[in-house]
């Protein structure tokens, strides 16, 4: 009964939507403790205790925070436009979370496990800088316009050099799906075998961007208080200043689990003979997530034009001889066809 059930349309509808929220209700959840982990981290480098007090050792305060949030006022400007003002942290929101139906975390585990993962994803998380654009726009403030060319700029110069590492990873394997790049890291060497040693500049490269595509420190220039006051947010408050949090927040977990997956081995276990299994999934979402907390806290911020000329002149070049390499040594079998791993992984 149950069988004929799920093969209706109406039975389709419902287990659909039934692992979309089995996808996304456990992320938001991880979410408000990721903040806490963030501003604990934050604490700890800079020698405070950070929040303990709503809750058993301030587990509670990123709930505390939320309710603030949906019961302060919304204001909206005179002059903006109302339709796009409350449309735009939607679409960052909504973006970010749609980008996660190809994210396996586990072998079979993924809502949608297409052939083109990888480029659904990019093609989501671009669509992003749409919400940002829109804000600053619909705030009819020069200050949030401003905010969000700058965002728009920054977050375009980073995807390039973010698509042409992708490229990388993707000739190695042979395949733009998830699982069969997680695959082809799989060998008898465990952590050896996994793409952040052949792909350690690109590693590197991988990470900084996302720090600049999410817009985290030392990179958040969108949201430079001694600049722009609070860049294209300035004008939001209450829920819709929420939606922009959360949809920054879950784009940087995904960017973590896009690391985790493509140079960490996704859910294989670092150690042969362990299984594998979702554990080693967010363990290394987790220990990524750290660094970013981290960097935060330890490096100052760059200036624009800094930010700029890193992006154009020094990862644009770099990410493409990296493409080139990779791609002739998959070609020749060159250090022993590390480069090389379609067999395995396509």
């Amino acid at each position: 009964m149950a069988d004929f059930f799920f093969n209706t349309t109406l039975g389709m509808i419902l287990l659909i939507i039934g692992q979309i929220f089995l996808v996304v209700i456990p992320l938001l959840l991880a979410l408000a403790f990721l903040m806490y982990a963030d501003r604990k981290i934050w604490a700890a480098v800079q020698l405070r205790r950070g929040p303990n007090v709503v809750g058993v050792f301030g587990l509670l305060q990123s709930f505390a925070d939320f309710g603030k949030y949906i019961v302060k006022e919304i204001v909206v400007p005179a002059g903006a436009d109302r339709a796009v003002f409350f449309l735009a942290p939607m679409i960052s929101l909504v973006m970010a979370l749609v980008a996660w139906a190809v994210i396996p975390f586990n072998d079979g585990w993924v809502l949608s496990d297409i052939n083109v993962a990888i480029l659904f994803v990019f093609a989501v998380s671009s669509l992003e800088v749409y919400g940002v654009i829109m804000g600053g726009w619909a705030s009819n403030s020069k200050y949030p316009f401003l905010g969000s060319l700058r965002s728009a700029a920054q977050m375009i110069s980073y995807e390039v050099s973010i698509g042409l590492i992708i490229i990388g990873v993707i000739i190695s394997t042979g395949s733009m799906n998830f699982s069969g790049i997680v695959a082809a890291q799989d060998g008898s060497f465990g952590l050896l075998n996994w793409y952040w040693l052949p792909h350690f500049p690109m590693l590197i490269l991988f990470f900084i961007s996302a720090l600049a595509e999410t817009n985290r420190p030392p990179f958040d220039l969108p949201e430079a208080e001694s600049e722009l006051v609070a860049g294209y947010q300035v004008e939001y408050s209450s829920t819709p200043f929420l939606l922009f949090m959360i949809g920054e927040l879950v784009a940087v977990v995904l960017m973590c689990a896009l690391i985790s997956l493509m140079f960490f081995g996704g859910w294989l276990s670092p150690i042969p003979g362990l299984p594998d299994g979702i554990f080693w999934m967010v363990a290394k979402m987790g220990l990524v997530f750290f660094f970013f907390s981290l960097i935060k806290a330890i490096t100052p911020r760059y200036r624009y034009d800094q930010l700029m000329r890193l992006g154009w002149k020094v990862f644009l070049p770099f990410s493409l001889f990296w493409v080139v390499f990779v791609a002739f040594a998959a070609k020749f079998g060159w250090f022993w066809g590390i480069y090389a791993r379609w067999t395995v992984g396509g």
